[in-house]
């Protein structure tokens, strides 16, 4: 590609300007007035609502179908473990160190020079970039903030390390508080229902118990007791005792889907927090499972959430670096590896384009 050294400049330089601006999730205003900047200097008409930032790269044609290039500008706080300035962009062995780094600064910044080089390209379908906020905390004002603004996604491109293997499956995250009730007493005299002992019960069958259906990337839902709390004094009996559930849910489960499968085997009465997160799949007869197949990507379940358990359309989650470096002190991502992300991406587009 003619163009990849100059794509591959330009975005390490956003990058580097992107880890030098503090974008804590719901302080996002700085990466985002940097993003539309540099793309209003390229020519490009961008939206703007909150801290998202968005736009296409042709004139939007109803009639064609839209993929979505996606990814975060927004970071975690840096955790005590830093010996490197945080919000200051070193190079070093061939590393772009700094928070947000690989965290989804590489994928992002790969993403949107892929956008640039289809630029006023003629393409069988809208291509639409989106630098969402709030995604490290699933919050109200990210993505599901501006999905009804957006045209539905064919396919949607999620941008975070995967060290561009393919993940077409995610897990959805359900959390449910779970109340059960026994009925106070003197601990002194045989009186009362200890509402622990109930609860035990529960907690016996959470310990061994399964769902019943497997998924193929991610294997089957797993449900975890993480909270439990009951009694206020040593002589009387509890009669409440309260526990809440971990559920990372699969992609052959709705949250709905697995709520009432645990609804029917514990005694406790259960109250989910939400069901926003949902777990995620490419379709079976998706055209890019045919696209991976021809660029021989590999392909996974991904067990960690993005805002892919937002968006409600056919998705994928790729991009360079590597996950296992996400929220870690001294975060970096090895430059060779964005020009990586960016060929791999354009490969994708261009090869769904000819499938098309």
């Amino acid at each position: 590609m003619e163009n990849l050294n100059l794509l591959f400049k330009e975005a390490v330089q956003l990058l580097k300007d992107l880890i030098e601006i503090p974008s804590f999730s719901k302080e996002e205003n700085g990466t985002a007035d940097r993003i539309e900047s540099f793309l209003s200097q390229k020519g490009v008409e961008v939206v703007r609502s909150g801290n998202n930032v968005w736009a296409f790269a042709n004139d939007y044609n109803p009639i064609l179908p839209t993929v979505w290039l996606n990814s975060h500008h927004d970071t975690v706080k840096p955790n005590s473990g830093y010996n490197k300035n945080p919000h200051q962009a070193i190079v070093e062995d061939g590393k772009l160190f700094g928070l947000g780094s690989n965290d989804a600064g590489g994928p992002l910044v790969s993403l949107i020079a892929t956008f640039c080089h289809f630029l006023q390209k003629d393409l069988p379908f809208n291509l639409l970039l989106i630098a969402s906020a709030e995604e490290e905390i699933s919050g109200p004002n990210g993505i599901s903030s501006i999905i009804s603004k957006l045209p539905e996604a064919e396919l949607a491109i999620v941008g975070e390390p995967t060290q561009m293997r393919l993940a077409v499956a995610e897990k959805g995250l359900l959390v449910i508080d779970a109340k059960i009730h026994g009925k106070a007493g003197h601990a002194a005299r045989e009186e009362g229902i200890n509402a622990i002992y109930l609860a035990m019960e529960d907690l016996d069958e959470i310990k061994t118990f399964q769902f019943t259906k497997s998924s193929p990337f991610l294997g089957r839902t797993k449900v975890t007791v993480t909270v439990i709390k009951a009694g206020q004094q040593h002589n009387v009996v509890p009669d409440l005792c309260e526990y809440t559930l971990d559920v990372r849910v699969t992609d052959v489960y709705t949250l709905q889907e697995a709520f009432e499968e645990l609804k029917s085997i514990l005694k406790a009465e259960l109250t989910p927090r939400s069901m926003r997160l949902q777990s995620s799949h490419l379709p079976a007869g998706h055209l890019l499972n045919l696209v991976a197949e021809k660029l021989d990507l590999e392909k996974y379940g991904s067990p960690t959430l993005s805002d892919q358990a937002l968006i409600p359309w056919p998705s994928v989650k790729i991009g360079p670096g590597d996950s296992a470096r996400s929220h870690t002190a001294d975060e970096f991502i090895f430059l060779e590896e964005i020009k990586q992300g960016i060929e791999g991406y354009i490969s994708i587009i261009n090869k769904y384009a000819e499938l098309s």
